[in-house]
């Protein structure tokens, strides 16, 4: 049986690149980790650098990322508010930098991403979007690349410990499942996750995430075939392990597997603000 995953993935990297540096915003919970994860991005020797999730609007946060300006321009990788809700403050301190998103709505100074494959103007880096949809359908991640180092920065699509909700109904198993095939062929690569610890091989964290949504998906089958009948009907069957006050994350999971499986989930849970893990 698929239990609760509360473990990394894959093995933690030993060390970030040289060109990469970790700022974590101050908002740790059961559903963020140990915070989010804005992540600065510096060429040697280049004139700016490029941000990744500036986080929460948390005044401080945003004034130690602008620290190590100048910076160039900032990517999201999905728009839940504990990524997004701190970008138009930190472009407004940056004297209007861009911000770029799959979402137009969290787009500043520019197009909205768009293309699988892009490559984005990296300040002597080469960025490349993935389309990554699932998590949520905005979802993207960024193939970054300098000289001979790589690492892909996973948003939300692979955490640092842990696995993550598809977030039914913007979210879809069937997209994700895609995205997490997509992610698999980046073997050897680090994944600097949204949440938790950078990850040393992007592959291996992809593999482990299918291998367990394939067996989360056999405990739903079994779950419905035994009797269940509602999405809360299968949380408690599937998600006896993980503490009830995260059973309302585990609904949205279990209304995105429902509807996979071709089975009717039913209404949609209630929309809530924030990031939930499940």
């Amino acid at each position: 049986m698929s239990g609760h995953v509360t473990a990394p993935a894959a093995a933690l990297a030993d060390e970030l690149p040289t060109w990469v540096t970790l700022l974590r915003a101050p908002n740790p919970g059961p559903m963020t980790l140990d915070g989010t994860n804005t992540w600065v991005l510096r060429a040697p020797s280049a004139d700016r650098a490029v941000v990744v999730d500036p986080g929460p609007a948390d005044e401080g946060h945003l004034n130690r990322i602008a620290a190590h300006g100048p910076i160039g321009l900032i990517l999201i990788t999905h728009g839940h508010p504990d990524h997004t809700e701190g970008a138009a403050r930190l472009s407004e301190l940056l004297g209007g930098v861009r911000v770029l998103a799959v979402d137009p709505a969290h787009t500043i100074g520019g197009e909205p991403l768009t293309e699988a494959g892009e490559h984005l103007g990296g300040f002597g880096l080469e960025i490349r979007l993935l389309s990554t949809p699932g998590h949520t359908a905005d979802s993207v991640c960024f193939l970054v690349e300098h000289g001979d180092e790589q690492a892909v920065l996973t948003g939300d699509t692979i955490l640092g410990r842990g696995t993550t909700v598809v977030a039914h109904p913007d979210g879809h198993l069937g997209d994700y499942l895609a995205s997490l095939e997509l992610l698999s062929a980046y073997r050897g690569i680090p994944a600097l996750p949204g949440h938790g610890p950078a990850l040393a091989d992007c592959a291996a964290a992809a593999d482990f995430y299918l291998a367990h949504r394939r067996a989360r998906l056999d405990q739903v089958r079994a779950a419905v075939a035994a009797g269940a009948r509602t999405p809360a009907d299968v949380v408690a069957a599937v998600y006896a392990d993980v503490d009830r006050s995260l059973w309302w994350a585990a609904e949205w999971s279990v209304r995105a597997q429902l509807e996979y499986l071709g089975v009717d989930p039913g209404e949609s849970a209630p929309g809530v603000s924030g990031l939930e893990h499940m």
